[in-house]
């Protein structure tokens, strides 16, 4: 006998006034109190677990963020999964303390992990895009 799983995926339509935007001040909510709220609901959120029931993969992002100071070396904008590169998630792998959920990724046949706080999921369109923005958006306001 076959189990069904169902996962209520978000979309564009759902509310998402907690995401930030560009303004005037810096990249604020579009409504301070739906933020608030989204953020005390991410705060008890097991994001790993969370994840791993709303993401579906594989699913393609663009890495938006880099720590990684060798970036600026000669040769490393040409090394795999680095700032600006686009990759497929192939699935979710360890909760790091201070990087956060990495994603297992490939990259011209290669494979590595990235941090999914660095990951920017494209097109806008995909179903992965919200629950990915979510958590990055949690994870850069954590503290």
């Amino acid at each position: 006998m076959a189990t069904v799983l169902a996962i209520e995926l978000m979309s564009i339509a759902d509310d998402h006034r907690w995401d930030l935007r560009e303004r005037e001040d810096g990249y604020l909510p579009e409504s301070d109190e739906a933020f608030d709220q989204k953020f005390e609901e991410w705060q008890e959120r097991d994001w790993p677990d969370w994840l791993a029931k709303n993401l579906t993969f594989p699913f393609s992002v663009t890495r938006e963020e880099d720590e990684d100071d060798a970036y600026f070396a000669p040769g490393a904008a040409k090394a795999p999964f680095r700032l600006g590169h686009k990759m497929e998630v192939l699935e979710l792998g360890e909760d790091d303390v201070d990087r956060g959920v990495l994603v297992k990724v490939r990259e011209k046949g290669k494979i590595g992990y990235v941090p999914l706080c660095d990951v920017e999921v494209t097109p806008k369109t995909d179903a992965n895009f919200w629950p990915v923005r979510e958590y990055v958006v949690w994870f850069a306001n954590r503290c």
